[in-house]
């Protein structure tokens, strides 16, 4: 049982990172779409970027919910409770979000159309913004009694630590989404979102510095970095330099190692602990007296080493189908005979978001 905690403990460390590196550029094009997509064809090519993808990232959330409630049923009992209003918000926000894809084509009409683009907007900023502070109100402690019971408000969680951790992981969503939109898009939609890159890449850099620097001071380490804060320094000011010299594919690659050294600092500097008190030092919860009992634990293992790969090759092969690039082009209706290509003929239709392109 002692070897089996801490190795869930990197389990649910490997689901949170999963969840935001994958989630993270889908969050970047939910907030992105409307400005790199100008017209109603753009925005329907921006979201079908992610289209087939965006519901399978999401599950990597589900999951760990659910590893921390059977592995850490404690951990999961006293944040799950003390977060309850944070966690109604965040399930709107994804509610909302996860509408908007499939609600916004059902109907040819303007309003329509954008209402939903602006609940895909609000919903895609506002998950790794409450997310974030979540996770960095566990480093930075909350009230916490000796009975493991969490004795704040909802004012309590929106600590500076955690509002900088929120809006540092907003801003790696935002630069994760460009690089991706790059990577995915053509033409004057592939500019736009490498003009967007380059405006938000400065800020991004000097806010993970800025967290990092602070989660080294908030997690009681010594004075130097450790490797992965050095490493979240590292890939963010390469992000930024390959984003200003236009190599997409690695600047996306650099975001992705950014995202993951960012929420992998969080988990380092939290372990043994999971949730810090700011009432005493005795009350902290840590992975020993909130885990879950040794066969519990050793039933969860069989089958997650059974049943992950599986998960992880399906995934890898859902991202090889929809490799390709979307093009605005894709999504404009047909051009009346003997009309120059590209000219539209009528109103646009707009299907769901996984739905094949029009024409």
């Amino acid at each position: 049982m002692n070897n089996l905690i801490p190795f869930w403990f990197i389990v649910i460390t490997v689901l949170w990172t999963g969840f935001f590196i994958l989630e993270g550029f889908d969050f970047g094009v939910g907030m992105l779409h409307g400005a790199v997509g100008r017209d109603e064809a753009g925005r329907r090519a921006a979201i079908n970027t992610i289209g087939p993808l965006w519901d399978g990232n999401e599950v990597w959330l589900i999951v760990a919910g659910a590893a921390m409630f059977a592995a850490f049923p404690g951990w999961y009992a006293t944040m799950f409770s003390g977060f309850y209003l944070a966690l109604v918000l965040l399930l709107a926000a994804l509610i909302v979000r996860g509408m908007s894809f499939e609600f916004r084509g059902k109907r040819d009409a303007l309003r329509w159309r954008r209402t939903w683009d602006v609940l895909l907007t609000v919903g895609s900023l506002l998950a790794p913004l409450l997310v974030g502070v979540a996770l960095g109100d566990l480093l930075h402690g909350l009230p916490i009694n000796s009975s493991q019971q969490y004795t704040g408000s909802f004012w309590d969680l929106l600590q500076p630590y955690g509002l900088l951790t929120g809006v540092t992981l907003v801003l790696i969503c935002l630069l994760h989404g460009a690089t991706f939109l790059s990577l995915k898009t053509t033409g004057d939609m592939r500019d736009r979102a490498g003009r967007l890159a380059r405006r938000v890449a400065p800020l991004t850099g000097a806010a993970v510095v800025a967290f990092v620097i602070w989660t080294n001071v908030t997690s009681g380490s010594n004075f130097f970095l450790s490797p992965v804060e050095l490493l979240a320094v590292l890939a963010v000011i390469a992000a930024v330099w390959l984003v200003w010299e236009h190599h997409e594919g690695f600047a996306f690659a650099a975001t992705t190692v950014t995202m993951a050294a960012c929420i992998l600092s969080i988990f380092t500097g939290l372990y043994p602990n999971v949730m810090v008190s700011s009432t005493s030092a005795a009350y902290n919860l840590t992975v020993h007296n909130t885990a879950s009992g040794a066969y519990s634990l050793k039933v969860m293992t069989i089958v997650v080493i059974i049943f992950l790969p599986f998960v992880l090759a399906y995934q890898t092969w859902t991202y090889y189908v929809f490799r390709r690039r979307v093009s605005r082009k894709d999504f404009l209706p047909p051009a009346p005979q003997g009309a120059p290509d590209g000219v539209p003929s009528g109103p646009i239709t707009t299907p769901g978001a996984g739905a094949p392109p029009a024409g």
